[in-house]
């Protein structure tokens, strides 16, 4: 292999050329196809030839990837972030190089012998590929997300005919594709044959504008003269146009345009024809422009609420599938997400169709990142040597000139960790000429050489707010003063936040607020939209979704490729619902009887929305309405008078607006949530006191309350049911963010850098407390123990004192925890376990009051709102791929357990002091026992159900790739009080 397998294919068509809806006659060559896998490249070539017999192949499809098929015969998947999965001897891959031969036969219409070329088009291949039509090759090519073309006119015959090609799993290509994602080799997009007409429209580009209701068009359109005269068409605007020679194409303005835009994607069917074939476009009236440090489009100002986007399905890898994509975008449009950055390549161009008719702002990316270099400190990287320069330009070209009619790309990024280097700045440069209408993007080059935007990853709030900041003079990472200045005259955004891995992200809200704050930042894009597990059944036949290392690779970079807002199995997360909550369009602002409903949307008013509002006591409804809101254009407000709200004295009293949309949608029906905002309108009520008693004396501890049952006072049974508790819990299953090493800590005091809490909390004994009873006390109708716990070979301690109490018809439990001094790191949790065993059946459902219905936490709270929910205990907790803390519901009021449908306990939980109230989690694992597995397959069978009542816990953050818990929300030791109020149901 050498560096010219990177460069332009040998006999791939040039130059590249827009990816068009045409009618003019094709084949598509999905389907079977004949399939050998062979362990190296030095395989011979005789499979090409015409009469070979591949009888003894295999079938595979095509579009797939081969490590897909076979039950392992054909290789399996390898999952790397960073890591090369080969030396590091660019452009060289070893010897042992898994290479693909496929085979089939066609018969080419006898109607194409009138065709003036036939074009064979591959639309991904990964990673370098040759081809042969009836024996003769028609040349080669890489660049594994990029389109090629060949002209096989010499070699196609009418009636029967047979393509062969070779695929190298590794290649000098496989360099500068080291994305974060699994390598999966083969044909995975389609194959089609084209029947090029005499006369026919090679390629058309319509540049479009916008501005104060007229549309501009600027078309190019590449044709010989024998396909003029050219007309166009756009039949809903009257426009009918007809161009006798290539030089009488001029731009036109067009009257009385709606405009395109993510919120409101309107497109117009424009027809480009000559007498031989006619071109479908569907186009967009939009013009992108940078105005001093502000990315506008149509003249009003961007926040991206994006997401990364990786092309990847569980059974069928990267391969395309329509229907799925279709259902994955408007599942975005329902979780209020407005854009895409496809990282780190073109997606499939049918995705970019849908992009323009569902609406969403587009950073398109290039099929480039040689991250894999930052292990050698970017010695010999790609991105710096003019030997790969031509390989860099081909990839730039047939990026831009695939999707550039598309009105959703409004950023065309070079690429993504690839360093930074003179090739990159050639890219920059190409696209500057080739496309003024819209800006460069990459967020490799630190110091704005060569780019329009100023892009961070993981920006620490404190340096987000510091790049918004006018007038700050603070030096930028990786800058000068001078080239500081440059940057913040710039537009920013975020290519990258949020790493969404496993449990969380934290503290979404805090990057949504700064957006808002400085008009500089235009917010960013969540890493990453889904998990990329890969479907996998253990020995027995259990299923699960595998990660790195699951496939017995060299090396590997574990379950980080599970950092997505939806699951594997397409379960949107609590992250993702969290998002929702933050991002969404419209913000209420309650004032006495009044709600500011303020419209955050780009350009669209309200009058696509209802605002529904439901009074609700302890949860139940009592009553209900619609609230008449004027339509509110865009950045504007209205204040509207809010309905009568009658508080109930023995309940919670809580009114919820919800902004719905007041039409089905493509991608939403007629009701669906967008927006939502609760307010308490409750009386105050105090909370019990506590009853003091005297007289303690000293006990054995077995003894009956009410419906507990205690030896040695230890609680043995609760409401006629074995039952043992309260212990104290300190640990939870360590996240992928507690198991994070980042050093990022700037908005944080509660981290070790390059130390994860996870390991500290493990160095502290948090998972291994051990209990020494210190006194063991009763009055008549009472019971307190005093307890000391610790961790071996740890001299730190936390002081429990537990006092049981019979209050009326109640039986009160009040825990207080102590920490002794000498602790020095977060701790996950401050909370007690109860252990319920089955029994004749096991604890299987709650029904509670108080935030819900998902799981939330201190600093991941914004879609939780208060109401009765009920849940049975499977779905209490989030089926991560790696096992992890999960299924904290807060701020509780009141809980009830059930089993197989009969309500056993009822607790009432009271704040404390402070008014703070716990939180609960049911589960049928211990947190020890969840942080030992590394699948869902590899917990234990489980007797029991274990309740924990919390009276905090540690945040979620970033870390994982990210900035740390925030310090306001780090759990740090300190005492804190837990009180319930239970009564057998």
């Amino acid at each position: 292999m050498s560096v010219s397998d990177t460069a332009p294919g040998r006999g791939a068509l040039r130059p590249a050329r827009s990816w068009l809806h045409s009618d003019a006659p094709r084949l598509s060559l999905n389907g079977p196809w004949r399939f050998r896998l062979s362990p190296t490249a030095s395989v011979a070539e005789d499979f090409a030839a015409e009469g070979f017999d591949d009888a003894a192949w295999d079938d595979i499809p095509v579009p797939s990837h081969w490590v897909l098929h076979g039950d392992g015969a054909h290789g399996r998947p390898i999952y790397t972030n960073v890591q090369y999965p080969f030396p590091i001897d660019p452009p060289h891959v070893p010897d042992e190089n898994p290479t693909g031969d496929y085979r089939r036969h066609f018969v080419l219409p006898a109607d194409w012998a009138d065709a003036e070329r036939v074009v064979l088009r591959f639309d991904g291949v990964e990673s370098l590929f040759r081809v042969w039509v009836n024996g003769v090759e028609a040349g080669g090519a890489a660049g594994s997300r990029l389109t090629h073309e060949f002209d096989v006119t010499p070699s196609v015959r009418p009636g029967d005919n047979v393509v062969a090609v070779r695929v190298h799993q590794w290649s000098a290509a496989s360099y500068l594709e080291d994305q974060d994602q699994w390598w999966l080799p083969g044909i995975f997009r389609d194959v089609t044959l084209v029947a090029r007409p005499v006369g026919g429209v090679e390629d058309v580009w319509l540049r479009t504008g916008f501005d104060d209701g007229r549309g501009h068009v600027e078309p190019e359109i590449t044709a010989g003269a024998a396909a003029f005269p050219v007309t166009l068409r756009i039949p809903e605007l009257g426009v009918d146009r007809t161009w006798d020679t290539a030089a009488d194409v001029v731009p036109f303005d067009v009257p009385d345009v709606e405009p395109w835009s993510a919120e409101r994607p309107r497109l117009y069917d424009v027809t480009v024809s000559s007498t031989a074939e006619s071109i479908t476009v569907r186009a967009g009236f939009r013009t992108v422009e940078i105005r001093g440090d502000r990315f506008l489009v149509n003249g009003r100002r961007v926040v991206f609420h994006g997401v990364n986007r990786h092309e990847t399905h569980p059974d069928r890898g990267r391969v395309f599938d329509e229907e799925h994509a279709r259902e994955d975008l408007a599942r975005m449009k329902r979780f209020n997400v407005n854009a895409i950055r496809t990282s780190h390549y073109p997606p499939h161009p049918r995705l970019l169709d849908l992009a323009d008719e569902l609406g969403f702002w587009v950073v398109l990316e290039c099929d480039l990142e040689t991250h894999g270099f930052d292990k050698v400190g970017w010695a010999g990287n790609p991105s710096d040597d003019p030997d790969w320069r031509e390989a860099y330009l081909d990839r730039i070209r047939r990026t831009v000139e695939r999707d550039k009619n598309h009105p959703s790309v409004v950023i065309w990024s070079l690429g993504n960790e690839a360093g930074t280097g003179s090739n990159l700045a050639a890219m920059s440069a190409w696209v500057h000429a080739r496309d003024r209408g819209r800006p460069v993007h990459y967020e490799g080059d630190h110091t704005g050489e060569y780019t329009d935007v100023y892009s961070r990853m993981y920006a620490t709030l404190g340096e987000t707010e510091r790049i918004g900041t006018d007038g700050d003079r603070t030096t930028l990472m990786n800058c000068t003063p001078a080239q500081s200045v440059r940057q913040r005259g710039k537009p920013f955004l975020l290519c990258e936040y949020a790493h969404a891995m496993g449990n969380g992200p934290g503290a979404l809200d805090r990057y949504e607020a700064l957006a808002h704050r400085y008009p500089r930042l235009h917010g960013g894009f969540v890493w990453e939209w889904r998990d990329h597990g890969m479907s996998a059944t253990t020995p027995d036949g259990t299923p699960y979704y595998a990660y790195g290392g699951d496939f017995g690779e060299t090396v590997h970079d574990a379950n980080f490729v599970m950092d997505g807002l939806v699951l594997s199995n397409d379960v949107p997360t609590p992250g993702l619902h969290e998002y929702k909550a933050v991002v969404q369009p419209v913000r209420f602002t309650f004032d006495a009887g009044e709600v500011a409903v303020t419209n955050l949307r780009h350009c669209a008013d309200t009058s696509d929305l209802r605002f529904v509002w439901r009074v609700e006591h302890d949860g139940t409804l009592a009553a209900s309405g619609e609230l008449e809101v004027p339509v509110v254009a865009a950045g504007e407000s209205a204040r509207v008078p809010l309905p009568r709200i009658q508080a109930a004295r023995d309940a919670e009293t809580w009114l919820t607006v919800d902004a719905v949309l007041a039409a089905p949608t493509a991608w939403a029906p007629a009701g669906q949530v967008i927006a939502t905002v609760q307010a308490d309108r409750s009386t105050p009520r105090p909370e019990p006191a506590v009853r003091h008693r005297t007289g303690w004396r000293h006990s054995d501890g077995t003894l009956a309350l009410g419906i507990a049952e205690f030896a040695g006072g230890t609680l043995v049974r609760l409401a006629g049911r074995a039952a043992a508790g309260p212990r104290l819990e300190l640990f939870r299953a360590p996240t992928d963010n507690d198991e994070g090493t980042s050093d990022d800590l700037e908005d944080s005091d509660a981290g070790v850098p390059g130390v994860s809490h996870a390991a500290l909390w493990r160095r502290d004994g948090l998972d291994r407390l051990t209990t020494r009873r210190l006194s063991v006390e009763r009055t008549a109708d009472a019971l307190r123990t005093i307890d000391r716990v610790a961790a071996a070979n740890s001299a730190t301690s936390v002081t429990v004192e537990s006092v049981w109490s019979l209050e009326g018809d109640e039986l009160e439990l009040r825990v207080e925890i102590a920490p002794s001094s000498g602790w020095t790191t977060v701790w996950p949790r401050i909370g007690i376990r109860f252990d319920l065993p089955d029994g004749a059946a096991p604890v299987d459902s709650a029904a509670w009051f108080g935030l819900g219905p998902l799981e939330s936490y201190p600093d991941s709270l914004r879609a939780a709102r208060i109401g009765h929910f009920s849940r049975a205990v499977s779905d209490l907790s989030v089926d991560h791929a790696r096992p992890q803390e999960t299924g904290h519901r807060s701020g509780l009021r009141r809980l009830t357990l059930a089993s197989t449908g009969t309500d056993l306990l009822r607790i009432v939980a009271v704040a404390d002091g402070q008014g703070r109230r716990p939180g609960f989690t049911l589960s049928r694992h211990t947190p020890q026992q969840i942080a030992r597995a590394g699948h869902p397959f590899e917990l234990p069978a489980s007797t029991t159900s274990y309740l924990f009542v919390d009276a905090a816990q540690h945040g979620l953050g970033s870390r994982s790739c990210g900035p740390d818990v925030l310090a306001e929300f780090a759990l740090r030791p300190e005492a804190r009080t837990i009180r319930l109020r239970m009564s057998a149901c």
